[in-house]
């Protein structure tokens, strides 16, 4: 190969042999999703097989092999085991999700025909690295699929490293020339001499202490490996020269536990590895085994639908959900077209002598605000439904151009969806009632949303109508790419789709969610969570509505005039920056800047670097050198002005709503596991508030005219107060009883002095441990915080245990009961299931523990703001106030608030804020009123 130019001599050839590194992948792709598992409709963790087979996928579609295996370890203890007994002896047991996924991953390998291969006491880099050499022999070009580092030392001018893009970015491709630049050495067999020296913490090898990859790399390219520097210890002075004849062994060890097996004892030839057609139907039955829709579509089409999982009592033959799915074509039902003035009168009169119908909306788009309404769908028994369209057609059932609603339509039915003595059913019916306000039209009646019930019922599953008619039913609906006839869900071509086809669309939807509010309705009182839905969540669905209806007011002008500002304070910092380098660079790079800091500037003698090699420059690693340099403080601060200037100053303008001149954010109501709502499109509840900088933007957020104030309504330490409620300890629900400073009432305790003596920084400390240790905090992860020493940080838990015993109680017996009860649950009783408190694998069970201490706290607080925006709105309805609540941020409320009314709205407000639950502790709640949400904040 010529290494000036990085190409291959045997560039162009025909055969090119993928080979997998099974378990590596499995591993990855599993803990891709950690957050946010993948899960079947039975609750089955599919996110290793579904993360290996998109890795899988993309191999073939993109690179077309031809020869692939897949390599996996077996239990049985390897060589590297029997010479170092604690060779991987750091890791945790295997998640038991993951275990499980195991057999199904070989079932997928087996149903693309893709060999799989395995050697007792080999692992798999040993089997890539034997077929790798074999290939090399017979002049194939060799990809080996792994995220593992050590497989660099089998790269050669034929043998390549393909490592899987992270968190959907593109796979990277190491060839020779990438793997001696970021290793530093001279040939890619080096690379175990490096991991002998640097050692490989992944393993367990421990390597030679205080060397890192640059020093191996530098003392591998000076010597040509650990043997040969070994001998020449001579040469080397100092503390380098004591340390490696000290830990001489250790670097033997640590070589030879690091290289690669090429000549493992596998009978498997090449030839047998040629890439096969896959077996269509076994892929197919996966598929629907494990619900994977997008897969299916990938591989059979977009009409491919995965259908609904399915369990087994115990003896009885498991039968393919697809067998148990309906259709429209083979379910009888009846869904009729009502275009006649007669006809409308008719339903409108057979609805309003309803006690509960189910309704609606077809739109044009997804945005509420921008929507144009096509249609109405009603249902109120099964299989029988019906659609009124809006929009005009011709006499070929095609949408008329640019045709006008015909409003008298739309007028038919208000008397029905206005009655607040009916109740209303439908999907996601936030976005219904939405939609039908800016039409101005105002749903009352209860609202019964079959997906927020569903939220309630199982929080951890999708909640998508689809996914619940095959969950619930076994029927699949009419999805909206077959309806349009092309990929994806663009709603605004829903005027192209014939009058007849989107009957039957939109009177379907109606009538499956009539269905599964018939079915779903009696679990929600099996699931206990009949008191959340209706005292929390219906109650603030029509508020979210009128909410996102009503907007709020932007100072356009203020916020450009800001950005002007914010732009010439950005290129100041710029050039002080480079004067301070000595060089101009890229300070959006952080591969330029983490060469500049580390590489030219030295300022840290041991840098962190990501898993790509690169120097870390996130916001934790250069908070933590701020105070020792300021060239980082103002990188900090050109990072702030940037950040605020295009996600802010010049975002927020662009947002405002022409027909309105405000700004209309979407709450998501069932986003996050707690119950906290999301604001998206565009998101107001992480405006700035702690920089005197971010504060700007908030000045910006100004009332609808001069009749109107903005006020603020927000919880005094929501969270520390609950945790006071829920511990019943003593003396931390004194503090509150007698209006103290908790933090100042902590510190007392902790650090034992009177209250007087308390100091600021002693006031930091009981702070920080008041919110991090009833959350599962440990003594390192306070230490970092603080940036104390880890034995100090020990003792603070220590004195915060002894002095607050109710909260450590609170701790073990909530951990008891998550584990008896597999849930935790809020004052509410809203629940949240702990599917992983029993796990073996302690990361994985420890990240349930702290969800389970958390979960009630977060979520009591998400619950009490719910349910006094419910009784606020329902108070400020019923006075005919004109004082509008427009925003929820996490513990604050922001109101529109009309002048004339301001004590009614303040005392309206605080008796619903402070009095939502019943709770042991004095709830707070700080008001304020200004010409701007910063003045009123």
């Amino acid at each position: 190969m010529d290494k000036n130019t990085g190409r291959s001599k045997v560039e162009g050839m025909s055969k090119r042999l993928f080979l997998l590194d099974g378990m590596a992948l499995v591993y990855r792709a599993h803990f891709a999703f950690a957050n946010r598992p993948i899960l079947t409709s039975a609750g089955v963790n599919t996110s290793a097989l579904f993360g290996f087979t998109n890795t899988l996928l993309e191999i073939q579609e993109k690179h077309r092999p031809s020869h692939i295996a897949a390599a996996f370890d077996t239990p049985e203890p390897t060589s590297r085991h029997q010479e170092y007994p604690d060779y991987k002896a750091q890791r945790e047991t295997m998640p038991e999700a993951l275990q499980a996924a195991l057999p199904a991953v070989e079932r997928l390998c087996e149903a693309f025909r893709i060999p799989i291969i395995k050697c007792p006491g080999h692992e798999a880099d040993d089997i890539a690295g034997t077929l790798a050499r074999q290939a090399e022999a017979e002049e194939f070009e060799t990809y080996m699929v792994t995220p593992d580092k050590d497989f660099a030392q089998l790269v050669s001018p034929s043998t390549f490293l393909l490592k899987p893009g992270r968190k959907g970015g593109a796979a990277e491709l190491w060839k020779l020339p990438k793997v001696l630049a970021d290793w530093g050495v001279e040939r890619a067999d080096q690379v175990r001499d490096v991991l002998g020296l640097w050692g490989d913490a992944s393993d367990n090898i421990p390597g030679v202490p205080g060397i890192g990859q640059k020093t191996a790399g530098k003392l591998i390219l000076q010597y040509g490996s650990v043997e040969n520097l070994l001998e020449h210890l001579g040469e080397l002075k100092g503390k380098m020269r004591e340390t490696l004849e000290e830990h001489r062994e250790a670097a033997l060890l640590a070589k030879r536990l690091a290289t690669i097996n090429r000549k493992a004892p596998i009978s498997i030839r090449l030839c047998d590895l040629a890439c096969r057609p896959p077996d269509e139907d076994a892929l197919r039955r996966l598929c629907i085994e494990f619900e994977f829709n997008s897969i299916g579509r990938r591989l059979f089409g977009p009409t491919f639908k995965a259908g609904r999982g399915w369990k087994t009592t115990k003896g009885e033959k498991s039968q393919p959900p697809s067998a148990l799915l309906q259709t429209a074509s083979n379910v009888n039902h009846e869904y009729v077209c009502v275009q006649t003035e007669s006809a409308r009168r008719e339903l409108a009169a057979q609805l309003a002598d309803q006690k509960i119908f189910c309704f609606d909306t077809e739109t044009t788009g997804l945005d509420a605000k921008e929507a144009k309404i096509l249609g109405l769908a009603f249902a109120f028994e099964a299989r029988r439904a019906f659609y009124v369209p809006i929009i005009p057609y011709d006499e070929s059932g095609r949408a008329v151009a640019d045709g006008e609603a015909n409003e008298s339509a739309l007028e038919v039915f208000r008397a029905a969806l206005e009655n607040p003595a009916i109740d209303k059913v439908g999907h996601n019916l936030k976005y219904d009632l939405g939609v039908l306000l800016w039409s101005g039209l105002r749903v009352q009646g209860k609202i019964l949303d079959t997906m927020l019930i569903h939220c309630l019922i199982e929080p951890e599953l999708r909640h998508g109508m689809d996914f619940l008619a095959e969950r619930y039913l076994g029927y699949s609906p009419i999805s909206i790419t077959s309806l349009i006839g092309q990929k994806g869900t663009e709603q605004r071509l829903m005027t192209t789709v014939s009058l007849d086809r989107l009957t039957e669309y939109a009177a379907e939807d109606a009538d499956i969610t009539w269905q599964l509010y018939q079915t779903l309705r009696p679990k929600l009182k099996e699931a206990e969570q009949e008191s959340v839905y209706f005292n929390i969540e219906e109650p603030l669905i029509r508020i979210l509505a009128e909410m996102e209806y009503e907007g709020i007011r932007l100072d356009s002008k203020a916020l450009r005039q800001f950005s002007t500002q914010l732009g010439k304070q950005a290129q100041q910092l710029e050039r002080s920056i480079y004067e301070m380098a000595g060089t101009a660079f890229n300070l959006n790079s952080p591969k330029q800047l983490g060469q500049v800091l580390f590489g030219r500037l030295q300022l840290d003698k041991n840098p962190k670097k990501t898993k790509t090699g690169q120097y870390s420059t996130n916001e934790q690693v250069l908070a933590s050198l701020a105070p020792k340099h300021e060239i980082v403080r103002k990188i900090l601060d050109y990072r702030a002005a940037t950040k605020l200037k295009s996600t802010y100053a010049d975002a927020l303008p662009e947002a405002i709503f022409p027909a309105s001149g405000r700004v209309h954010t979407t709450f998501h109501q069932a986003a996050t596991a707690t119950g906290r709502l999301n604001s998206q499109r565009p998101n107001l509840q992480n405006i700035p508030i702690r920089t005197e900088s971010g504060q700007e933007i908030r000045r910006a957020f100004v009332p609808r005219n001069e009749n109107y104030l903005l006020m603020s309504a927000d919880y005094s330490q929501i969270e520390l107060r609950i945790i006071a409620a829920l511990s019943g300890d003593e003396g931390m629900q004194a503090a509150f009883r007698n209006e103290n400073d908790v933090h100042t009432a902590t510190a007392s305790k902790v650090f034992n002095v009177p209250l007087e003596k308390v100091t600021p920084e002693m006031r930091r400390k009981a702070k920080m441990a008041n919110f991090g240790i009833a959350y599962g905090i440990s003594a390192f992860g306070l230490s970092q915080r603080l940036r104390i020493p880890r034995e100090e940080s020990a003792q603070i838990i220590q004195q915060f245990f002894e002095n607050f015993p109710g909260v450590k109680n609170y701790i073990d017996q909530t951990l008891a009961f998550a584990r008896k009860h597999g849930y935790v649950q809020t004052v509410s009783g809203r629940r949240r299931y702990l599917r992983d408190i029993h796990s073996a694998n302690a990361t994985i069970r420890n990240a349930a523990e702290r969800n389970a201490v958390n979960s009630p706290i977060q979520g009591t607080a998400a619950d009490l703001i719910k349910i006094a925006m419910g009784k606020i709105g329902k108070t400020i309805e019923k006075r005919k106030l004109k004082t509008r609540l427009l925003l929820q941020v996490h513990d604050e409320l922001i109101f529109d608030l009309w002048r004339k009314e301001e004590e009614e709205a303040k005392s309206i407000i605080i008796d619903a804020m402070e009095n939502a639950l019943p709770l042991n502790v004095p709830l707070q709640v700080n008001i304020g009123i200004g010409r701007h949400w910063l003045e009123a904040h």
